[in-house]
């Protein structure tokens, strides 16, 4: 099987699940230009722990993290099968790295992790195990998790790393909109994707200082943190394909990036 890419999705809100709009347009173009995974691995922003968490279950339950939406996105599910096995096999990738994984046998998939799938592969039929990140240990080491679990790519794992790549929730009350975009959002994705274009991994890495309006795109990390889980998971010399999902209500870029070895950039 050939070596998948790893992927950095915008999950948006909530309300992607039921009005998808431009993400799961280029969502579904992008599983149609994949080869099929085997198994999944997603890092979302939403499973927040102090150290690397693994979900383990048989059969993840679907999360509704979150609340005052309308009835029918409570009723959603995504009945997927987790792995088990994968899950071990994450845990000694992680182990011998050092980055002293623990396994949550019952952890569920949260919105960040369902609802990108759920466009993705709506049909549920592709094993997927959940996977925290560490907000308080910075990008250099969610950057280093997804370096020690690469070896998954060439074993038929997708790894995928779900956020947003703008995410200031103080913006709702601010008045933007399709028509009217917050000033700092067209800055900051084109800075991300040049030196993703450039393979500027230790900028990247310090976008709080480097990166123009860093604290208005972000005012707390973990939204952009998966990125860098995706980045250190497609490996050295990486090539970075942005897919332009647009911008939900004039704040929140709904970028996606695709991440290939150069070999198979060439042979596409």
């Amino acid at each position: 099987m050939p070596t998948l890419p790893s992927l950095y999705i915008s999950h948006g809100s909530p309300m992607t699940a039921l009005q998808p709009g431009a993400t799961g347009a280029r969502l579904t173009e992008l599983a149609q230009a994949l080869p099929r995974p085997k198994a999944i691995v997603i890092a979302s922003a939403h499973w927040l722990a102090h150290a690397p968490l693994v979900g383990g279950a048989a059969q993840p339950d679907t999360i509704h993290d979150f609340h005052g939406f309308p009835p029918a996105l409570y009723q959603l599910r995504y009945p997927v099968p987790g792995a088990p096995a994968l899950a071990a096999r994450v845990m000694d990738l992680l182990d011998q790295a050092g980055l002293a994984p623990q396994i949550d046998p019952q952890r569920g998939l949260d919105h960040g992790a369902w609802v990108p799938l759920r466009l993705l592969y709506p049909d549920a039929d592709i094993p997927v195990v959940p996977l925290s990140i560490q907000p308080e240990l910075g990008s250099a080491h969610q950057y280093a998790l997804g370096r020690a679990l690469a070896p998954l790519r060439g074993e038929g794992v997708l790894l995928i790393g779900s956020g947003s790549i703008t995410h200031n929730l103080h913006d709702f009350r601010a008045g933007y909109s399709a028509e009217r975009e917050a000033p700092y959002v067209r800055p900051f994705i084109g800075w991300i994707e040049q030196k993703l274009a450039a393979g500027d991994v230790d900028a990247l890495l310090d976008y709080r200082r480097q990166a123009p309006f860093a604290q208005r795109a972000h005012p707390t990390d973990e939204h952009l943190l998966p990125l860098f889980f995706a980045l250190g998971a497609a490996g050295d010399g990486a090539q970075a394909q942005r897919i332009d999902a647009g911008i939900d209500l004039g704040f929140l870029a709904m970028d996606i990036y695709r991440f290939d070895d150069p070999a198979t950039v060439t042979s596409r």
